[in-house]
């Protein structure tokens, strides 16, 4: 008897490899992503305005950092003494309009320089409803809490996604054209905007992102909803707040994505450095045991014999505090 459906996922390629620098950018599940990217020590830019949730936001902040647009002023505002930007999430925020100001060119020189030389970009569409800002009706990424009367609420049409989108690799593929992107649309729920609501603008994105993918061949659509929709088919994979993908559903997801995109080469890798994290949570039942300190003398070794070639600075220093741990 089969408990659920599992559908087959065309082979992505080329393929990410450890050498590979990668953009991940959009809604929260492209966070989650790019962090268990960098966990198995690839290099990933992961989501450096905050995270995004429509598509439009999305390809504007990577299209200013590209052409080294100027920063829209008109678009900061002031809440409860921070300095943020409409065009952003709030975990972009500064003290003052200079500091901000300087704060996202900084993070548009990380952008640009990422896109100039990634070999994928992963994207993730969270939601087709935007909030429009202003006379000029500019679309913003986040409302900061500000009050509704300020903003016009709508829905995005597949085509203006398609038409924003495609303009946008027009542009990037003069920096760099063998930038591969892949397109996915994000399991997490946006019941806000009510449940038939949050459906159709899943479809919407869903539409937009197979046309784009069939209409560019460097483009690629990664199934992380559909997964999440039938796969995983139960509410037993949320979170309590029902609305988020659960830990063990994030992983699910992320070994669809390894098998589909990730070069089997570094297969072997990414199991080392997986049993290195497992390690460094491991809870000792007695901190001052020889077989502890046995312990923590291999995961050291391991540790040095990767350090070499990548960044192991926070293992390192969480292996310490083992260590200290240890001596008090």
């Amino acid at each position: 008897m089969h408990w659920t459906l599992t559908f087959d996922i065309p082979e992505g390629n080329p393929k990410i490899h450890h050498g590979s620098p990668i953009l991940s950018i959009g809604s929260c599940f492209s966070t989650v992503i790019g962090e268990k990217l960098t966990e198995r020590k690839f290099t990933v830019l992961n989501n450096p305005f905050g995270t995004l949730f429509n598509p439009v936001s999305m390809i504007q902040v990577m299209e200013d950092a590209l052409l080294e647009m100027p920063i829209n002023t008109d678009m900061m505002l002031v809440r409860d003494g921070l300095y943020l930007h409409f065009g952003m999430h709030s975990d972009v925020a500064a003290y003052s309009q200079e500091s901000l100001s300087r704060l996202i060119r900084k993070k548009q020189q990380m952008t640009k320089k990422i896109l100039e030389t990634a070999s994928h970009i992963l994207v993730t569409f969270g939601t087709s409803w935007v909030y429009e800002f202003g006379y000029q009706g500019q679309i913003v990424a986040n409302c900061h809490k500000q009050p509704t009367g300020l903003f016009e609420k709508r829905l995005l049409e597949v085509e203006e996604i398609v038409k924003n989108f495609n303009a946008f690799l027009k542009i990037l593929r003069q920096f760099n054209s063998k930038v591969q992107v892949i397109l996915t649309v994000s399991p997490v729920r946006h019941t806000k905007d009510g449940i038939p609501e949050n459906h159709l603008s899943k479809a919407i994105l869903a539409v937009a992102s197979q046309k784009i993918a069939t209409s560019n061949a460097t483009v690629h659509y990664f199934p992380s909803y559909e997964i999440m929709m039938d796969e995983l088919r139960d509410y037993r994979y949320y979170k309590e707040d029902l609305i988020h993908p659960s830990s063990v559903a994030e992983d699910y997801i992320w070994e669809r994505f390894k098998k589909t995109w990730i070069e089997p080469k570094a297969f072997p890798l990414i199991q080392e450095l997986e049993g290195i994290k497992r390690d460094l949570s491991h809870r000792p039942f007695n901190p001052d045991s020889p077989a502890h300190q046995k312990f923590l003398d291999n995961l050291q070794r391991k540790i040095e014999r990767y350090s070499k070639d990548f960044d192991f600075s926070k293992e390192i220093d969480l292996l310490r505090k083992h260590q200290n741990n240890r001596r008090r």
